[in-house]
């Protein structure tokens, strides 16, 4: 893990308004392929520009070959045999299973020699990346050109690409160069190349450019992409050919599918001053489906503008999967996402809703965490996954989203506490590996998957402790600071800090749950109050077992008055004093919003006298979201 933050420098220093591009374009792809939707294969022939930004010349290249994780024999396969799962755990036979060819690979007009290797120790077989020996080194500050021809085998989806039947979703289908960190860039001493075996958990990392793209598939198939459509696509012998650009962005994906129905499309006007041309896809006699995830990407597109940052592309495209291809489902891409085939519900806001609601909303947030901020996913998935997780869940608490209960006392209903469904998720009392930890050093799957709720858990706590509008300030600098670069888990908490202005809070909790991985247990044990002197004396016992993380202390009076107290001492057993006029009525550790880490939040609060509270109705509450959380973990 990153404990160093970045240099003020680093990936050329933050990107100013008046910087000509959105990011310092490393890269530039500029791709020709043609889909066989029959063989599920894709041809392609492409141009890669690539810019050495070190001080001295480079000999050496990597590329990521990402299909080949399907082939036998892969860290991916290997690491799945183990006992690893990627979501539902589906499998495909060897038959269906993917691959990448590297036809033949020129630099300028010299063919370049290659060689598999495996950078994180994995199997000889594997072939997910492959190091280019240069015939020509590329001098300190020069761009070079790689002519490359190449082959894919899609596989049966089982994990965010592929096809099933006439649905293709090909993400992660070209060459993809690595990226070379420079030092003061993510703990980088000396110059490095940062490319990864594909694993099971990791997602990606890649460099900043331009991405120029023509897709050619049948003329019956409807295809959806990365960017903007570049005029009219062109027919020819019952051909198609989709041109598509973007500039700003480290990816590129698309879809062909012949099954689509007529896709809908709406204009949302960004605070940047442009117009966003929101586009999405479903498969035929899904409407709904389409219609529900558009108002989620248009309502997404607003709330994530104003909290964060406009958003500064012109196109979003949103997909809806194909039966049986649900596995391309809930996964990102630059302007370009995946939903999940979900029926809305048609009485109200129900279970239905809150799943597609909920995809799209966190696919969508991660054009920004993943997208914009462009994290490294191998090493550092707390950063996207559960940054995005945390500002997901601010949408649904902050908009009210979600399903209501009916209390059992027909008060009124119980709202969605998007937030106790987090908690039970991330097993607070399980915490096996450090959250900040990378994607693949981990004790099983679920630990993984972890890093989703267990991040957003510990930023709420940390809300809880600084203030809500002190942590959305805190993490919208951390967005202006890295937006088009690439922080680190330090740089995010220096941006934490300084937006705060309470490393005292936010250094505890990254040492704790960032960097390692410890277990949360205080408890009241008792609360006494008698005359004194000088009016009244009140006794808090207070016992903390597991690690100590700062806490407010509220005792309540009973003239209405509150007294509160920051608890840092890490001691086990603590007698707390507190002198009032007035004698307490109880006792409670963060009452605005709890500290949801804790393993226990049933001995949190304790009162003078036991007295009747309505518990049937709290307990009734508790447990709906309790066995809401359960089934989302499943």
């Amino acid at each position: 893990m990153v404990t160093t933050p970045s240099s003020a420098s680093a990936w050329g220093g933050e990107r100013a308004a008046d910087s000509g591009t959105l990011s310092d374009r490393v890269v530039s792809y500029k791709i020709d392929a043609t889909l066989d939707p029959v063989k599920h294969t894709v041809k392609g022939q492409q141009q890669l520009g690539w810019r050495n930004r070190s001080a001295q010349p480079v000999c050496s290249v990597y590329l990521h070959l990402y299909l080949n994780a399907f082939k036998k024999g892969s860290t991916f396969r290997t690491e799945q045999e183990k006992g690893f799962k990627f979501r539902s755990g589906v499998t495909s036979d060897e038959k269906e299973a993917g691959d990448a060819k590297l036809l033949s690979v020129l630099q300028n007009g010299q063919a370049v020699k290659w060689q598999f290797v495996q950078p994180d120790g994995g199997p000889k077989t594997d072939q997910t990346v492959v190091r280019l020996d240069l015939p020509m080194p590329v001098a300190a500050g020069a761009t070079t050109q790689l002519d490359i021809a190449f082959e894919n085998k899609l596989p049966r989806v089982v994990a965010r690409t592929g096809y099933f039947d006439t649905f293709h979703l090909v993400g992660q289908w070209f060459p993809k160069i690595g990226v070379l960190e420079l030092p003061g860039e993510r703990g980088a001493s000396a110059p490095r190349w940062n490319a990864h075996e594909m694993h099971l958990h990791s997602e990606f990392y890649a460099d900043f450019g331009s991405y120029d793209v023509k897709l050619t598939v049948p003329d019956n198939y409807i295809v959806g992409a990365t960017g903007a459509l570049q005029g009219a696509p062109v027919r020819k012998n019952g051909w198609t050919t989709h041109h598509y650009a973007q500039d700003d962005v480290h990816d590129f994906a698309w879809t062909a599918y012949d099954k689509y129905g007529t896709p809908l499309e709406s204009t949302w006007r960004s605070p940047a001053g442009h117009d966003v041309k929101v586009r999405v896809l479903y498969p035929k006699g899904y409407e709904a489906s389409g219609k529900f995830v558009m108002k989620s990407t248009v309502d997404s597109l607003d709330y994530f503008s104003k909290t964060l940052g406009a958003y500064p592309y012109k196109t979003v495209t949103a997909v809806v999967p194909a039966y049986n291809a649900d596995e391309a489902g809930g996964m990102e891409y630059p302007t370009f996402f995946t939903a999940t085939l979900t029926e809305p519900s048609k009485k109200g806001y129900g279970v239905p809703d809150l799943m597609l609601d909920f995809v799209t909303i966190h696919e969508f947030g991660h054009g920004y965490f993943y997208g914009i901020l462009a994290s490294n996913e191998f090493e550092e998935p707390m950063l996207d996954e559960g940054m995005n997780e945390y500002w997901d869940m601010r949408m649904v608490r902050d908009l009210n989203r979600g399903p209501k209960i009916e209390r059992f006392d027909k008060k009124g209903f119980v709202p969605f506490n998007a937030f106790a469904v987090e908690r039970v998720m991330s097993r607070p009392d399980k915490p096996e590996d450090p959250l900040g930890n990378s994607a693949w050093n981990r004790k099983s799957s679920q630990s993984y998957t972890r890093v989703y709720q267990g991040t957003s858990t510990v930023m709420h706590d940390i809300e809880v402790a600084v203030g809500r509008e002190s942590m959305e300030r805190a993490v919208k600098l951390y967005y202006d600071r890295w937006k088009f670069r690439h922080p680190s888990i330090a740089d995010l908490e220096q941006a934490l800090i300084d937006g705060t202005g309470r490393p005292d809070i936010i250094k505890p909790y990254f040492a704790a749950q960032i960097y390692g991985a410890k277990r949360l247990n205080d408890r009241i044990a008792s609360v006494s109050t008698a005359a004194a002197a000088s009016g009244f004396e009140t006794r808090v016992d207070l016992r903390r077992s597991g690690v100590a993380l700062p806490r407010s202390l509220v005792v309540t009076f009973k003239d209405g008055s509150r007294q509160t107290r920051l608890i840092t001492d890490a001691k086990a057993a603590q007698n707390l004093v507190f002198t009032s006029t007035s004698p307490a009525v109880s006792a409670a550790l963060d009452p605005s919003g709890g500290n949801y880490l804790d393993i226990n939040l049933n001995d949190n609060a304790r009162t003078v006298a036991a007295v009747e509270t309505g518990s049937y109705t709290t307990w009734a509450r508790a447990a709906f979201q309790t066995a809401f959380g359960w089934m989302f973990a499943l």
